[in-house]
């Protein structure tokens, strides 16, 4: 079995170094960003599965790259920092890190909460993990491994570009993805401003799957911002 892939956030060389030390040490799988810029563009197209982060670094500090990286993603962030004072810790946990550290760590401390989060977070996700294939919301049954779509039990045909679409909506229920985001995301291309091509998909996918498209039940339109299917 692949060990986790853990990534370190921080603007000091020497502290990524170190952390890196016992992260192989314990067997894992490293990545290193200096930055949060760096680390948002590395999670672009590498899965990692928990992530060590500094809150004072340049460029993009880490209570900001935090925020970023929660609106697409839900592995464990632990947050270093320099500042020992309650509200900042109160303010890292706040935007969605799951622990905080105080500077000058402890390394093996450090390798326990990761230890830690790491177990917390397979075990909240293990339900997933095992219905991975499998996408129920009230009468809409999506199965990922066979592309088969139904609604009440009644099977509905869907295009590869609909099904992708429907599929990350459905995956990330309660999430609202723009339509330059889900261009990008199906697509896999730089959108462009005068495109309407997501609204067509979207708009097909609800004759489909809606008892009424003009009332929809599973694709809602969150106005001025895009589109969600709700938990």
């Amino acid at each position: 079995m692949d060990k986790e892939t853990v990534l370190i956030v921080d603007d000091e060389k020497e502290i990524r170094d170190l952390v890196e030390i016992y992260l192989k040490n314990e067997g894992y799988n490293t990545l290193k960003a200096e930055t949060g810029v760096d680390a948002l563009n590395i999670l672009e197209h590498t899965t990692v599965d928990l992530i060590v982060l500094d809150i004072m670094m340049p460029k993009m500090d880490g209570i900001q790259a935090c925020m970023k990286i929660r609106e697409e993603k839900n592995m464990p962030i632990i947050m270093l920092s320099a500042k020992s004072q309650d509200m900042d810790k109160i303010n890292g946990l706040i935007t969605g890190a799951d622990d905080y550290m105080t500077k000058p760590f402890n390394p093996l401390e450090l390798m326990a909460r990761i230890k830690s989060q790491l177990r917390r977070y397979k075990r909240l996700n293990v339900q997933h993990y095992n219905d991975v294939d499998v996408i129920e919301v009230d009468d809409l049954f999506i199965n990922i491994a066979t592309h088969e779509v139904k609604i009440d039990g009644i099977e509905v045909k869907l295009t590869p570009r609909e099904f992708d679409i429907l599929e990350l909506l459905a995956r990330n229920r309660g999430m609202v993805f723009s339509i330059e985001k889900i261009y990008e995301r199906v697509w896999k291309e730089e959108f462009l401003e005068s495109d309407n091509t997501v609204m067509v998909h979207i708009r097909k996918i609800r004759e489909k799957i809606e008892k009424d498209s003009r009332k929809p039940k599973y694709i809602k339109t969150v106005w001025g911002v895009g589109y969600k299917i709700e938990n």
